[in-house]
C-alpha cells in the first residue's frame, strides 16, 4: 500500500504568502497526501485568505497565538499520515520533494530528510547547504532546515516539539531528540526548498535571542552535553577563538583607528569636566 504524507502548515498572520504554499502543497508530485493547516491565532485578513483557499485544505485547525511547536504538534496529532512534511506558510518545497524524500526515509537508519534551500530575499538569494550527519554533528548547529520530512512514529516517540520554545531553534531541539537514540539525518543534494528570509523570520528572531536559547538547550540536554564533554570543550573554547580574533580585527581596523582619534578630544573634556 502506498505510504500517506501529511503535510503541516502551521499559519501565523500570512495572509501574503500562504496562497503560493498551498498551491504548491497541492501540486506536489505524489497524490497520496493531505494538507493540514493550523491556524495559529492570525488576523482577519489571514483568516479571509484561509477561508478563499478552503478547497486546497483537507483539515483546518484553529488555535489561538500559542507558537510554531504548539501549532506543529497539534497538526500533526491528527495526522493519518506515515510521514510528516513541516512546511512554513511562507516557504515552499519543489514538486518532487516528497518522491525524493521517500526514497532516502526507506534507509531505517535515516530519521530525518532535508535538502539544499535557496534562501531569498527581495533583492538577494543565497543557496545553502546544510550537512546532516548524527547526533554529534547536531550537538552545536542545526543540521537540516526547520521544514523537514519525518516519520510519525518517530515524532511519537520523542513527544513533539517542546512547546515552550517560542523564540526559535525549536526545529533544531526536536532534531536532536531525534538523534539521540541514533539514526542519521540525511540531505539531498539538490535544492528543492525555498526559504523566505524576511525581516519578520523566525530565522532571524532566534538569532537575537542565540545566548538564551542556547542556555535552554544546553541545560534541558545536560546529560547529552556531559556525555560529548571533550567535544562540548573544544566548541566552546573555538567560538572564544573566533571572537577574540573578530575583535582584534576591529581594533587593528583603519576605521576603528580613526574613529578612536575623533572620539579622543570628546573624551578628554568630558574627563574634565567631572
Amino acid at each position: 500500500m502506498k505510504e500517506k504524507i501529511s503535510i503541516i502548515i502551521p499559519c501565523y498572520n500570512d495572509s501574503r504568502f500562504l496562497p503560493e504554499a498551498l498551491e504548491r502543497a497541492t501540486n506536489q508530485n505524489y497524490d497520496h497526501k493531505e494538507i493540514i493547516v493550523v491556524d495559529d491565532g492570525s488576523n482577519a485578513a489571514t483568516k479571509k485568505v484561509i477561508a478563499e483557499n478552503r478547497d486546497k485544505i483537507d483539515v483546518l485547525l484553529t488555535q489561538e497565538n500559542l507558537g510554531v511547536s504548539a501549532a506543529r504538534n497539534n497538526g500533526i496529532r491528527k495526522a493519518s499520515g506515515d510521514y510528516i512534511l513541516t512546511w512554513d506558510s511562507d516557504d515552499y518545497f519543489e514538486k518532487d520533494f516528497i518522491k525524493k524524500a521517500l526514497d532516502f526515509i526507506k534507509d531505517p537508519e535515516t530519521v530525518l530528510v532535508s535538502s539544499y534551500s535557496r534562501w531569498f530575499e527581495t533583492n538577494s538569494e543565497r543557496i545553502f547547504k546544510p550537512r546532516g550527519g548524527k547526533l554529534k554533528d547536531a550537538l552545536f548547529q542545526n543540521v537540516a532546515m526547520g521544514s523537514a520530512f519525518f516519520r510519525k512514529s518517530d515524532w511519537e516517540t520523542v513527544q513533539g516539539y517542546d512547546e515552550k520554545m517560542l523564540k526559535g531553534y525549536e526545529d533544531w531541539e526536536f532534531y536532536l531528540r531525534l538523534l539521540q537514540n541514533g539514526g542519521e539525518v540525511k540531505i539531498i543534494p539538490e535544492v528543492l526548498f525555498h526559504y523566505r528570509n524576511t525581516p519578520g523570520s523566525r530565522n532571524k528572531k532566534a538569532n537575537l535571542n542565540r545566548f538564551e536559547i542556547l542556555e535552554y538547550i544546553y541545560l534541558k540536554h545536560a546529560n547529552l552535553y556531559k556525555n560529548n564533554f571533550d567535544h562540548f570543550v573544544k566548541h566552546i573554547l573555538n567560538e572564544q577563538k573566533i571572537a577574540t580574533v573578530y575583535k582584534r580585527k576591529i581594533i587593528h581596523s583603519k576605521d576603528y583607528k580613526v574613529g578612536k582619534s575623533i572620539l579622543k578630544p570628546f573624551r578628554l573634556l568630558r574627563f574634565f569636566k567631572k
